[in-house]
């Protein structure tokens, strides 16, 4: 990354607003992470009632991130007020022109009209959530990041010596297939030579999914994944400006 590219990140400021109801405490350290590929988080709020148990897990971590609690109180059994407080302050935030994007963290849906409105004014924002997140809420965003992509794949462990009856094996939740996605941004992209460059069918892959991933499929990057399918695709490299760029063809 040069230094234009440097400063132009530290330039972007984001608000990182969290639904402490519907997100994970262990995580924070790692979306962070995530949200702060896209800019600077400048303001960091968590939300929740903070009188209620399931809001201690918060309490540790939210002090070492720098985070502000902002207090929620429940007035009605049943009702959850978090996403209104987190809904009017992002409106205010938003409106006072103090940040440049926003994350969202929650796998609720009531905050999909919060994201539509936001990108209405031209503004950034992303969400990360749990793949259960409904796709009204992840296609409302600019990008969306599963919380499932944050941790470590576990890996399958063989026993030596024992042997599981039918019953006793886990099941599996088959992966999706990215090949009619890549398919479909690769003709989006590609010009009369037939190649397309990566860069621009990554592009487009968060136009038509946000929530699109390379590490949903095993790979950090979306180069690695397409670079996998040898039987469907071609690539080549070739130095542009001192860059390094990807260029795609597919086979016949």
């Amino acid at each position: 990354m040069t230094n234009e590219q440097l400063n132009s990140l530290s330039r972007q400021k984001l608000a990182m607003l969290i639904d402490g109801d519907n997100a994970q405490a262990t995580l924070l350290a790692k979306m962070l992470v995530e949200a702060a590929k896209h800019g600077q988080i400048t303001v960091r709020r968590i939300y929740g009632d903070w009188t209620t148990n399931n809001m201690k897990s918060w309490k540790e971590t939210l002090n070492f991130h720098a985070f502000q609690p902002i207090q929620q109180f429940r007035y009605t059994v049943g009702k959850n007020a978090t996403d209104s407080a987190m809904i009017i302050d992002a409106m205010d935030i938003m409106h006072s022109g103090a940040v440049d994007g926003f994350c969202l963290v929650s796998s609720d849906s009531d905050y999909t009209r919060l994201a539509t409105r936001i990108r209405e004014t031209g503004v950034f924002v992303m969400g990360i959530g749990e793949k259960k997140t409904p796709k009204p809420f992840v296609n409302a965003c600019d990008v969306f990041v599963y919380t499932e992509n944050l941790v470590p794949r576990k890996k399958n462990i063989k026993t030596k010596g024992t042997k599981k009856t039918t019953n006793d094996k886990p099941k599996i939740e088959a992966e999706p297939d990215p090949l009619p996605l890549l398919e479909q941004v690769f003709e989006m992209a590609v010009r009369e030579d037939g190649w397309a460059r990566l860069d621009v069918m990554g592009s487009n892959l968060y136009q038509l999914d946000p929530s699109f991933d390379p590490r949903t499929y095993g790979h950090k990057q979306l180069s690695r994944l397409v670079g996998g399918m040898k039987d469907k695709f071609e690539m080549r490299t070739k130095e542009v400006d001192g860059a390094m760029i990807f260029y795609i063809k597919m086979k016949e």
